[in-house]
């Protein structure tokens, strides 16, 4: 705006917001303490609430990979993403130098007189396969939070993945004894492209298959809600401590039970980017002896 003299005295944040205003992409401006000084109407659908002054941690703009983010000033201290990241690449050092070492030990052992080659061989291949399964999951982790893997793109009707996911682990949950179970409404539509819920199925009755025990049942659910369609994986296994329930959604986390496992331990976090990216949220439910429940929940 002017003065009665015709002159321009606005404030950097009155022409931030000015001109983000008639902006048709989702661009937000932030302080150099993350709080909102302006958000495009785009943007402010997104963050479903974008008045001036809210604070948008690392996490919330992280969920939002769309967002352009704009400084009004200085950018803000990046020790704390920078410490993330640090911990993220040491951990992931850490997963890969154990089926390393053990295909070392392996190799090493199969030049000994009276080595059993073959089969060291074809345990040499589960390592190696344990290695690629890890960088995959990695890779796959890192384009979801960068968004260069788009989540949510239309809506797929649940069942015939379902159905479909569950046939590909038949013979692998004959042989652990678990039974899988299908619930799920003929009709029901998720907010997810088809790959990106073929890839929270996959995770969550892999998860049941490996951990469950003998004799027990993995059930899909997918059921919709007057709030939103909701997907549940249940199993009535060994269930998992107090302690352990709140970090299983954690990078590279494992529960007792699973740490003598060949999984990655990134299997429940790629899950929640997923729904989160969605629109969604994900809990898990469980005790020793009572079976994990992992609930989905999507918006209407």
């Amino acid at each position: 705006m002017t003065n009665g003299e015709g002159v321009v005295n606005d404030t950097p944040a009155e022409r931030a917001r000015h001109l983000v205003g008639a902006a048709e992409v989702p661009v937000v401006v932030l302080d150099s303490e993350r709080r909102l000084v302006a958000a495009s109407p785009v943007a402010a659908e997104l963050l479903g609430e974008a008045a001036p002054g809210r604070r948008l941690s690392e996490e919330t703009l992280a969920s939002r990979p769309e967002l352009l983010v704009l400084f009004l000033d200085a950018v803000p201290e990046l020790s704390a993403y920078q410490e993330l990241r640090a911990g993220f690449t040491a951990a992931v050092s850490h997963e890969l130098r154990t089926p390393l070492a053990r295909l070392l030990v392996l190799l090493e052992t199969a030049t000994l007189p009276g080595a059993d080659v073959e089969e060291l061989v074809e345990r040499a291949e589960q390592e190696v396969q344990q290695a690629r399964e890890l960088i995959d999951d990695v890779l796959f982790l890192g384009e979801l939070e960068t968004g260069r893997e788009v989540v949510a793109l239309g809506r797929t009707r649940a069942e015939p993945v379902v159905r479909d996911v569950l046939d590909g682990f038949a013979a692998r949950a004959e042989r652990a004894q678990v039974e899988l179970v299908a619930q799920v409404d003929p009709v029901v539509e998720l907010p997810l492209r088809p790959r990106m819920l073929r890839v929270v199925l996959e995770n969550l009755v892999l998860n049941a298959v490996r951990y469950a025990g003998p004799v027990t049942h993995c059930t899909v659910r997918v059921v919709p809600l007057d709030d939103g369609p909701v997907l549940s994986v249940t199993d009535d296994g060994k269930g998992v401590s107090a302690n352990d329930v709140p970090r299983l959604f954690e990078r590279f986390y494992r529960a007792d039970q699973a740490r003598s496992s060949r999984g990655t331990g990134l299997g429940l976090a790629i899950v929640k980017h997923i729904v989160t990216a969605a629109g969604g949220t994900v809990e898990a439910h469980s005790a020793p002896g009572e079976g994990v429940e992992v609930i989905a929940r999507f918006p209407a």
